[in-house]
């Protein structure tokens, strides 16, 4: 007895290792337009070169290079276009069609920006939901949004002294007195702070860490320097640029409608 049920477990932990596996080979979302160089690190560290029409799988990281933009469309009908110089993970994605409290997506902004549609899951769930980034965790509402994590590489034009409390960026702080503290960080250049800036375009976010949590309508603006500090609205556009070759904007366009498409064939970099 002690053996059958010994070779009972085994053999369900071997269903449990192959549905997994199962799992992992299945795409979860497919490259619709690209221009430019786009590759995929994969779960076990391998690298493919991706095209228009190349599946995406649960635990790639997607890389653009210097003047790519690419979008994705996975298996819910959401959508996610990368600007230059970007890292996303697609740590997670699960849709039950059949099963709404199955569903789970956790999609992590490593470095670069992203805009983002929002699918099925995150019409019917939204709690299902998670853009995890170095500073805070997005959770959407039904929506679409703009996230770009800046790491000395963004420029731009923001005055984020006029919308936010100076220690949020690391400014000098001025007394009553009309003396200026020391600052808890060197100045930012006459660029964009390091951190996290979000867009909404439509309908609406929750940006959120360990700081504390803020909600963002359509037409906002917000920043998140840091993971200890929490998000804020800012008052304008603090300089966020997000243009894509404009087939991207098109729901209709269908893929290999702009350069670059032709090659529908992976390479594998090895």
């Amino acid at each position: 007895m002690t053996r059958r049920l010994a070779l009972w477990w085994v053999a369900l932990a071997m269903l449990a290792i192959a549905g997994a596996a199962q799992a992992q080979s299945q795409p979860v979302g497919t490259v619709t337009h690209l221009s430019g160089l786009l590759t995929a690190r994969h779960a076990d560290g391998t690298r493919t070169v991706l095209a228009v029409k190349s599946s995406i799988f649960q635990g790639d990281t997607l890389i653009t290079e210097r003047g790519t933009y690419t979008r994705v469309q996975f298996l819910d009908n959401a959508e996610i276009v990368l600007r230059p110089g970007s890292e996303v993970a697609v740590a997670k994605y699960i849709y039950d069609e059949k099963k709404p409290e199955n569903d789970a997506v956790a999609i992590n902004l490593v470095k670069g920006g992203l805009r983002a549609v929002t699918g099925l899951v995150g019409k019917r769930n939204h709690d299902a939901v998670n853009f995890d980034t170095p500073t805070a965790t997005i959770g959407i509402r039904g929506t679409t949004f703009v996230a770009q994590f800046c790491q000395n590489d963004c420029g731009g034009t923001a005055d984020i002294v006029r919308s936010a409390p100076p220690q949020a960026v690391g400014l000098p702080i001025s007394s009553p007195q009309g003396s200026v503290s020391q600052p808890s960080a060197p100045q930012p250049p006459p660029s964009m702070a390091n951190g996290l800036y979000v867009q909404v375009l439509d309908g609406l976010i929750q940006v959120k860490n360990p700081a504390g949590s803020q909600l963002f309508g359509a037409g906002q603006f917000g920043f998140t320097p840091n993971f200890n500090t929490p998000p804020i609205i800012l008052p304008q556009n603090p300089g966020l640029k997000f243009a894509p070759p404009p087939v991207f904007n098109s729901p209709g366009s269908q893929p290999g409608q702009q350069s670059g498409a032709s090659n529908t064939v992976d390479c594998v970099v090895r």
